[in-house]
């Protein structure tokens, strides 16, 4: 009688201990586990990480730039962000009733700003646009993207069936190539 758990080699009188399926089973999952966890750190370091900080943490440049920025607008707060491992700060603040935040890096200088924009005030193309993208979706704040001083996107928040989610059209209403 043979013992569990283990099997004959070529030689009977030499025995091999060999694993059961339950074993197997747990060395996959055991694998599958590891590579999905190493997965998500991964994910999570391509993600952009963003953190609220306070005006006193911006840096001297950062903080100069700020000033220019907001003059005349209400500052709603500061946040840091981490992306492709670069480092920006973002100002958010109200202007003539409206939002506007700007992404800076850390020298000052202006990235990005998102301008939230009066859907009357959008040209008719670009109405056009976000309405099929947006399909039978409730169609909510409308933002202008600017990058390097030029228009580049018109981006839409939607909410369709209790689900909400962003779509984005370029200056002309057309659908982009990629995403801003």
């Amino acid at each position: 009688m043979r013992p569990m758990g283990r099997r004959a080699c070529r030689d009977p009188g030499e025995w091999v201990k060999s694993k059961t399926a339950k074993e197997n089973t747990d060395v996959t999952s055991s694998v599958a586990i590891t590579v999905c966890a190493a997965m998500v750190g991964v994910c999570q370091t391509a993600v952009a990480q963003e953190r609220k900080i306070e005006r006193s943490q911006l840096p001297a440049a950062v903080e100069r730039a700020v000033a220019a920025q907001s003059q005349a607008a209400t500052i709603r707060g500061f946040s840091q962000e981490t992306e492709h491992g670069q480092t920006f700060y973002e100002v958010e603040m109200t202007v003539s009733g409206h939002g506007k935040d700007v992404l800076m890096d850390p020298t000052g200088a202006v990235v990005e700003i998102e301008e939230e924009v009066a859907w009357d005030a959008l040209p008719a193309a670009v109405q056009a646009g976000v309405k099929g993208k947006a399909g039978g979706g409730k169609i909510g704040k409308v933002e202008s993207i600017t990058k390097q001083g030029k228009l580049v996107a018109y981006e839409a928040h939607v909410t369709t069936n209790g689900k909400r989610s962003e779509i984005q059209v370029g200056p002309d209403g057309r659908p982009l190539a990629h995403e801003e």
